[in-house]
Parts: C-alpha cells; structure tokens; sequence
C-alpha cells in the first residue's frame, strides 16, 4: 500500500512541475521578417558543433565560447541566401565586442557564424547590421543568457 501511495505522489508532483513549467515557459523568439526575406539566427555553444564539423570549417570549440548563427532566406524558402551581415555583442555594462561573420555554405544552405568568448551566465545583446539580397539594409537585435556547459 505504502508503493502506490508514494508512487501517487510521485505522479502528482510530476504533473504539478510540468504544469509550473508550462506557465512559466516563454517563446523565445528565433526570426524576424524584413518584407520578402526572412532572417533566422540562434546562439549556441561552441561544443554543439561536433569535432568533425568544427575542423572542417576551422572553428574553434572550447567551453567559453559561443556562435552567433544568421541566415537569410525568401519568405517560403528554407535555404538560405547570400547578404551582407556584421554586427556586435554588448554585456550588461555596456562593453562591446565585434562579432566577425563567417560565411558558411553546405550542401545549398548559406549561413553566417560568428564566433565569440563568454561569460558563465554572461547576459549579452546581439546588434546584427544587415544587407539583404535585394540591397536594403536592416538592423536586428535580441538578447540572449548564456551558460558553460
């Protein structure tokens, strides 16, 4: 009696952490459409990228560092397109560093990546210039915490 009494509880507190976690869950925003062009980007740790890749590409992996991914795509499309992208990164009291965009293509894909040391729980904000395919120029900014692994 004491197993399913304690196996109840179990359930029970699982159900109620999940459902903590999904009220407190926010979206966090990945893209940003510029009229006909759609613009991604994420940033992960360096360590995401396998040893292989990295070599390939010549990119450094180590446990403070970071990428900045862009890409640029049609609206509708899922490959990406060549454009002009450079920007910076700017901690909580204001030091900036220049983020220097490397332009990556695999397989048809084009994609930028920028490679960057941090912080552990280093909150930064990511100024990104950019000029798309058709000459426009566009400005994109975001924050994003980051953690050692």
């Amino acid at each position: 009696m004491k197993r399913y009494f304690a196996a109840f509880i179990s359930i029970a507190l699982l159900l109620w952490a999940t459902a903590a976690a999904a009220q407190g869950a926010k979206t966090i925003e990945n893209h940003k459409v510029f009229g006909d062009y759609r613009v991604s980007y994420s940033v992960f740790n360096s360590d995401f990228i396998s040893p292989e890749i990295a070599q390939h590409y010549k990119l450094v992996r180590a446990r403070d560092r970071a990428f900045v991914n862009i890409s640029v795509s049609k609206v509708g499309e899922t490959q990406g397109t060549s454009a002009g992208v450079s920007g910076n990164a700017t901690n909580l009291i204001q030091q900036s560093r220049a983020l220097e965009f490397k332009e990556i293509r695999d397989q048809g894909a084009v994609y930028y990546l920028a490679p960057f040391r941090f912080e552990h729980e280093e909150s930064l904000t990511f100024n990104i210039d950019l000029v798309m395919p058709d000459g426009s120029t566009q400005e994109l900014t975001f924050r994003r915490q980051l953690h050692k692994n």
